[in-house]
């Protein structure tokens, strides 16, 4: 997965730089000789290895939907780290859609302990959730932060993190102990159409959020995502026979509704946007366009 996403923005940064000339000037001046960088970015790119580690042990023991509740709780890991990190203010009313988003995840894993299987650990799998959800938010405010304040860009930020990925997910394997499976069947031993399509998706998401990174912020990519739970319900239901209970419902409705409190801007939001979109106009306009 991450060598796509490496892949993908080598071509990227080529269209860019008008060609592979300016593709291995950019690498040369952007990799080679910023080490400093690539040590930075490997912050994140260690913590998202992490994070897919977790969140493999965690879809292990929580059918899919409850896993995608249980996980929304990266928003508000990635709220506290925007204030700290950011200086990020939320209002009243964003910290109370964060609240009901709280309560939303605690009744879907409420909801998981009553209708799981014999064989799956509800409570270890959201300790995962839970720890990949710190992992998420630190690491995403962490890119955020560096995305903005340079002017660095963002193919060439994701070719950076993308050295440190491929690094520790090779690591990953070696101390799982899969090295001599590896070694035996070949790396891609059992690969078949759906896996290749879940890397290939997983691939083109996680270039899909670093574009929102950079031009939203890290909470509205979270809340966005929010609308995968109500497609995980419906494949849930069609796939493995999933049957939401009323716990798990009043949660996923409350998940749903933080989102919709929390995207929303008050009217004091609104008039802060439309006064910075006219001060942009202006500054826009040349002198015969003021007359």
């Amino acid at each position: 997965m991450e060598i796509i996403k490496m892949v993908s923005c080598l071509f990227m940064v080529a269209y860019e730089r008008n060609g592979l000339y300016g593709l291995v000037s950019s690498l040369r001046d952007e990799v080679v000789r910023k080490p400093d960088e690539l040590l930075r970015l490997s912050v994140p790119s260690i913590l998202y290895s992490v994070q897919n580690n977790l969140l493999y042990y965690a879809l292990s023991h929580l059918d899919a939907a409850t896993f995608q509740v249980g996980y929304q709780l990266k928003l508000l890991t990635t709220a506290v780290f925007s204030y700290f990190m950011l200086d990020k203010r939320l209002g009243m009313r964003e910290w109370l859609s964060l609240l009901l988003l709280t309560a939303g995840v605690s009744l879907a894993q409420i909801s998981a302990s009553k209708s799981a299987a014999s064989h799956m650990n509800t409570t270890g799998g959201f300790i995962a959730v839970l720890l990949a959800a710190v992992t998420s938010g630190f690491s995403g405010v962490y890119f955020e932060r560096i995305v903005k304040s340079s002017g660095t860009s963002l193919w060439m930020r994701n070719i950076q993190m993308g050295v440190g990925s491929i690094i520790s997910a090779f690591i990953g394997v070696y101390l799982s102990g899969e090295l001599p499976a590896v070694r035996e069947f070949g790396f891609f031993h059992d690969y078949n159409a759906i896996v290749i399509s879940v890397v290939l998706l997983q691939a083109l998401g996680g270039l899909i959020v670093a574009v929102v990174v950079k031009y939203a912020d890290n909470i509205l990519k979270g809340f966005a995502a929010s609308f995968s739970i109500i497609t995980s319900c419906i494949l849930s239901y069609f796939f493995f026979d999933f049957s939401p209970n009323t716990e798990f419902v009043i949660g996923a409705v409350l998940v749903n509704v933080s989102m919709y409190m929390y995207s929303t801007p008050t009217s004091v939001n609104k008039q802060k946007i439309d006064d910075n979109s006219n001060n942009e106009d202006r500054a826009g306009q040349s002198p015969s366009d003021e007359v």
